[in-house]
């Protein structure tokens, strides 16, 4: 399943707003939300726009660079914070979890009229997409969402066709 951006914008008009960051979040990362819940505030430096993901499927801690637009919201996100506590935390002050954010995206979803079946990975599955369609190397896309090439390849590769006629028509003279 893949949302647009205009869709995954009235995804996030229509969450409730304790779980805006983290979806909105989950709309600009091409992370796990398991990995993304598990964040830190002290795994975001505000100094170098870095984002350090230490818990992940792949089992190795990683780190990206983000973009200033991105770096300032996360910024926000980590304000007053300790290092210990959640970057996206609920109002009780715990993290996300599958349990807690689950009901939250569904019922925007509903809200949005969104497909059946709209989830958090479905916002990981958008985002990487885009990622593919802009036509950022697939090994970047890879160390980006924290997979390997092989897997992008496996699920992406269709999306980059048009990209290698598009290249082989410009060697023509």
């Amino acid at each position: 399943l893949y949302l647009d951006k205009s869709e995954r914008k009235r995804l996030l008009d229509a969450t409730e707003p304790e779980a805006v960051p983290f979806v909105r979040a989950l709309c600009l990362l091409p992370l796990r939300p398991g990995a993304l819940a598990k964040l830190t505030a002290a795994d975001f430096d505000n100094r170098t726009a870095t984002v350090t993901i230490g818990t992940d499927k792949n089992g190795r801690p990683r780190q990206i660079t983000v973009p200033q637009s991105i770096g300032s919201f996360l910024g926000e996100q980590a304000k007053d914070k300790a290092p210990a506590m959640p970057l996206f935390a609920r109002r009780n002050g715990l993290p996300w979890n599958k349990d807690a954010w689950k009901r939250p995206i569904k019922d925007a979803a509903v809200l949005a009229n969104l497909p059946d079946g709209t989830s958090a990975y479905t916002l990981r599955h958008s985002v990487i997409t885009d990622l593919v369609r802009d036509s950022l190397p697939v090994l970047t896309v890879a160390q980006l969402s924290g997979t390997s090439v092989a897997m992008i390849e496996r699920h992406y590769g269709h999306l980059v066709r048009d990209d290698a006629e598009k290249a082989l028509a410009r060697l023509m003279f």
